[in-house]
């Protein structure tokens, strides 16, 4: 029993690193829909053709839902080697799958591959950055057809972290056929329906 009593103690601060904050989630991905919307309005930095740029308000978002922001494990993947990943256009985007996240959503047990750009590794800024392409089951229907993106940071410590599917988007390709982007690896589809982010915007 002192074991036992031992072992609970030494849990709880594990516990306690990675939980959901609902105000903190809601308060992130209101930032983080402004941000995005600011982007799509200015001429310099949107995806838009000119003609959808000047009809352009702001994006279709799912209503926010902190049940949408999930507590991941990750299963690191040290050894895996860069790959070219297929895009919509000739340009292949060279990735490695950096760990699996492990999670459960709406009573179903969920993993997702999180990538590393060879590229973007090698830039300060973005050197813990991590690609999160997925298809659930909105995708073709609620939200778009070619799947959506998180971008997602390694953690600081520790293999657990929050993905807020909240923030999901939708890549350049849905609104301008000149970019190439990666298609989402049939590994990633998720076998729930994510009714948060961006909703379908397609033509």
């Amino acid at each position: 029993m002192k074991k036992l009593t031992l072992f609970i103690l030494f849990l709880l601060p594990l516990i306690g690193v990675a939980q959901v904050d609902t105000a903190a989630v809601i308060k992130e991905t209101e930032a983080f829909q402004q941000e995005l919307n600011k982007e799509y309005k200015d001429k310099s930095t949107s995806p838009l053709l000119l003609g959808d740029l000047k009809k352009f308000k702001q994006h279709d978002f799912f209503s926010i839902d902190a049940r949408y922001a999930v507590v991941a494990h990750l299963t690191l993947t040290p050894d895996a080697p860069y790959v070219l990943l297929p895009t919509t256009g000739s340009r292949a985007s060279e990735e490695r799958s950096f760990a699996i996240a492990h999670f459960e959503l709406n009573g179903k047990q969920c993993a997702l591959t999180l990538y590393q750009s060879k590229t973007l590794r090698e830039l300060p800024e973005y050197s813990d950055y991590l690609f999160l392409p997925f298809t659930d089951e909105t995708t073709g229907n609620e939200s778009y057809g070619g799947g959506r993106y998180l971008d997602i940071r390694i953690p600081k410590e520790g293999n657990v972290l929050i993905i807020n599917f909240n923030k999901a988007y939708n890549p350049y390709c849905a609104y301008n056929h000149k970019y190439s982007c990666p298609l989402v690896p049939a590994t990633n589809s998720l076998p729930v329906a994510i009714k948060a982010g961006v909703r379908f915007e397609g033509k």
